[in-house]
């Protein structure tokens, strides 16, 4: 038992050392059970204070392992709770019942300084042993997300194809089918007139052909170099919409052109997206419109270009059945930052509306992700 010079104990040994037994076979389980062992050792360190024991770094030793276990084994605020309750109950003990004429500095600062200070290694400890861990695991959340974030680009590119494949066999099919019926009804009467509309038919099926080919040809860029490739077909766009309009005469549809506004460049992908949603609507009014003429509008204004597709009346396309026409057209327009807007017009007829981004808009507001081609 540890006195100050010159000074008789407080209190026979035997207490003193008894505690201290409990507390070093309290060390024992520290791993198993951290925080049981910090209570035990506690209890022996308060007692031993109570009983006028002077609170030596030796007295500590167990409640200062203890500490220091529960700190590499827990959290923070764990080891931090304990630790401070420990600083109080002994700082209390000692100032109530420690040994008399003991410095108000020992008192205060030593159990303060001998706790605080295994805490704060432990659980420096605890993060350095972890940091391997929490690097290994934000490498495996950075793995899955890359892989989940290539599983989505892949389904947004089928979708695409879909799309894409859609139009074209739907476009072209329907202005076939028309053309090679044009030809039945013309060949008993009108043969030169039947051999103009077999040209068309052979030109809109070579067209057909191209685009599909230019499109199932994504699906094999993925693969091996196969040596040189042919010239890309080029992209359609709001430049092609007279060749456009041009296909439907010979399914008997007349289509009129108009632009409104001061013309302004679009991106790649709504230039693409603008052509297709209005190759599908033409396609739908020769399909389901008993109707002869057709309106397209491009309606440019300070920042978005209005694409109006109008029919002249008649029966009206039938968009809310089981085909993807529409869905395919608002999608279209989603992926580019846009929107449809398709009903029945109040003088007879059905339109199909959409809005797009210009590309000084996006310019204007900072946007750095193109929208993706569809």
């Amino acid at each position: 038992m540890i006195t100050f010079p010159g000074r008789e104990p407080a209190a026979p040994w035997w207490p003193g050392v008894l505690l201290a037994a409990v507390a070093c076979a309290a060390l024992v389980q520290r791993c198993r059970h951290p925080r049981r062992t910090v209570l035990l050792t506690l209890g022996c360190a308060v007692a031993a204070s109570a009983l006028g024991y002077l609170l030596t770094v030796l007295l500590l030793t167990p409640l200062i392992l203890a500490l220091y276990a529960l700190a590499a084994a827990t959290d923070r605020r764990t080891a931090n709770t304990f630790a401070l309750v420990a600083v109080a109950l002994l700082i209390g003990t000692g100032l109530l019942a420690g040994p008399p004429g003991e410095p108000l500095v020992l008192k205060l600062l030593g159990p303060a300084a001998w706790l605080l200070l295994p805490t704060s290694l432990g659980t420096v400890n605890r993060l350095r042993a972890a940091y391997p861990d929490a690097v290994q695991a934000r490498a495996d959340h950075a793995e899955r997300t890359r892989e989940e974030e290539a599983r989505r680009r892949v389904a947004e590119e089928r979708m695409r194809i879909a799309r894409d494949l859609h139009d074209v066999v739907a476009h072209h099919l329907v202005l076939a089918n028309l053309q090679a019926g044009a030809v039945a009804r013309q060949l008993p009467g009108r043969p030169e007139e039947a051999a103009r509309l077999t040209a068309e038919l052979a030109g809109t099926t070579a067209s057909a052909l191209r685009e599909l080919k230019a499109t199932v040809g994504l699906l094999r860029e993925a693969g091996a170099d196969p040596g040189p490739r042919p010239a890309a077909t080029p992209t359609p766009g709001l430049a092609h919409l007279p060749q456009l309009a041009a296909s439907f005469r010979g399914a008997g549809l007349e289509v009129t052109v108009s632009t409104e506004g001061d013309p302004r460049p679009l991106t790649a992908g709504a230039d693409l997206t603008a052509y297709r949603i209005v190759q599908e609507a033409l396609t739908n009014v020769t399909k389901h419109a008993a109707v002869g003429t057709a309106d397209v509008r491009l309606v440019y204004a300070d920042d978005r270009l209005a694409v109006m597709v109008t029919d002249g009346g008649g029966k009206p396309p039938a968009g809310g059945g089981g085909g993807y026409g529409i869905v395919g057209m608002r999608e279209r327009a989603r992926s580019a930052g846009g929107r449809v807007r398709t009903g029945h017009r109040p003088g007879g007829g059905f339109e199909v509306v959409t809005e797009l981004p210009l590309r000084e808009r996006r310019a204007k507001e900072g946007e750095t992700n193109e929208s993706h081609p569809v």
